[in-house]
């Protein structure tokens, strides 16, 4: 009689032996394991996303040339900031000029940087805030003979003195050379704000540039100093072309310039100018997130009133338009958020995010379960493929010679062997009680193939040989 080929240990003491016994499978148990480690994975993820997200980290600004506006202004964000954000730490690099500030934040030396439009903007910078616009203005005195940017031709042009005066050349070379002048033709004398008056009543210079805001600055200390020293009203060069330059030069804007909005008594201009002007603006690399920029924007809109007790730069920030299209120092995405979303929490700032998260959990499972099913596909497959072999060999062993007989015997065992060894529960109860009956039946042909065979020695297909007489001597 055939062993029984089931394996000791499947059914529990007092359990139904003419019933199979009942196998609990360890690999679903690993398969609802293996869920729920992926949905806390996914959910730790997420969390641990939305504090790296979150509106805290070390960031590195530049200063702005020693001694400017923008040092000063730097100064006092970085003592409000503190207060205002004490998550946020910040870290001033000190900058040689508008362009070293520029250059530092395009080579990731710098995560924020203050920088003006028209000084080489850097490629990856986009807008937090603007800090201030700035009038470009070409100042002349009473009763000039110069009254268009063309006059300035074959003179000389007196620039302040000071940490800017390279950044405000470079804006004449600008402007001369959208009119066709070149640079070489009108000489620069650069001087402090104070001589510059003496210069024009001396007829050194026939007007002076000036770039600063519609408030205290350079500007009103350049008209200030022209009208003492000639006891005259200066007046400001149209420059009626100034949307078209900005147009073909980015960094610049076009601006109405009110009247009086230098110089009250009397009104300086006397009459509303349309000329340039440049902003200086907060900008951050491109690759800062969402949330950091946006609570940086706040910050420094929400505590404007802070700023200007500390200095009275601080008066000219604005936000900037978030619809801004400018190729240059894009608004940054999350500030646009920030500003077309209102005054948003944390928590409403990072909803998107557990929403990605929740989507991604869910095509995790729909993948687990995709993938539990071709295993268990696979898995079925592989424990019917013992099964259907033997009724294989159970079909093969009538007509097998004894070379195949034997062939199908060692294959026969070493198949039962395979099934048996494996652990316990791995072969599920239906299995196990089709696998005895395949072995049962197998086992039955391959005897009666046997006992057909007798003891004969040679295969049953071949003729059997005559005995051999040996006749002693």
């Amino acid at each position: 009689m055939p062993s029984d080929p089931t394996p000791s240990g499947q059914a529990s003491e007092g359990a139904d032996p003419g019933r199979p016994a009942r196998v609990v499978r360890p690999a679903r148990r690993w398969g609802w394991s293996l869920a729920v480690i992926g949905v806390l994975s996914l959910a730790t993820g997420g969390f641990t996303l939305a504090h790296l997200w979150s509106p805290h980290a070390d960031l590195r600004i530049t200063t702005g040339p020693q001694g400017g506006p923008a040092q000063r202004f730097m100064a006092a964000f970085v003592s409000v900031s503190a207060i205002q954000h004490p998550r946020v730490r910040l870290d001033l690099v000190p900058v040689a000029d508008l362009s070293a500030s520029a250059k530092a934040l395009e080579q990731g030396r710098t995560d924020l940087a203050i920088v003006r439009t028209d000084a080489a903007p850097p490629a990856n910078g986009q807008t937090i805030v603007i800090l201030r616009r700035d009038v470009v203005a070409f100042v002349v005195p009473p009763h000039t003979h110069v009254t268009s940017i063309a006059g300035l031709a074959g003179k000389a042009v007196g620039i302040p003195a000071g940490p800017l005066q390279a950044d405000d050349a470079r804006v004449l070379d600008t402007v001369l050379g959208f009119f066709d002048i070149p640079a070489e033709r009108v000489a620069r004398v650069f001087l402090p704000v104070a001589e510059l008056g003496k210069a024009v009543q001396d007829k050194r210079i026939v007007a002076v540039l000036a770039v600063g805001p519609i408030a205290p600055g350079d500007v009103v200390d350049v008209v200030a100093a022209i009208a003492r020293a000639t006891k005259g009203t200066p007046t400001l060069l149209a420059i009626d072309e100034a949307e078209t330059i900005g147009k073909r030069f980015p960094g610049f804007e076009s601006i109405d310039v009110p009247a009086g909005a230098f110089r009250a008594h009397p009104d300086t201009p006397d009459d509303t100018v349309t000329t340039l002007a440049v902003t200086y603006r907060f900008a951050a690399s491109e690759l800062m997130s969402n949330v950091v920029a946006a609570a940086i924007a706040r910050s420094i809109l929400t505590t404007k009133a802070k700023l200007m007790a500390a200095t009275p730069l601080a008066s000219q920030i604005e936000a900037p338009d978030p619809s801004d299209t400018s190729p240059i120092l894009p608004v940054h995405p999350g500030v646009a958020a920030y500003l077309n979303g209102g005054d948003q929490s944390f928590l409403d700032q990072v909803q998107k995010y557990f929403y990605v998260i929740g989507i991604g959990v869910s095509l995790a499972g729909s993948l687990f379960a995709a993938g539990t099913s071709y295993w268990n596909r696979r898995r079925s497959d592989e424990d019917w493929r013992p099964i259907k072999r033997l009724v294989e060999i159970a079909d093969e062993a009538p007509g097998a010679g004894r070379s195949e007989f034997e062939a199908l015997e060692r294959e026969f065992k070493a198949l039962v062997s395979a099934v048996l060894g494996r652990q316990a529960g791995a072969v599920g109860a239906e299995r196990l009680s089709a696998f005895s009956t395949a072995v049962a039946h197998a086992r039955h042909a391959l005897d009666a193939r046997r006992a057909s065979l007798g003891d004969r020695t040679g295969p049953v297909d071949e003729p059997r040989p005559a005995p051999t007489l040996v006749v002693a001597q």
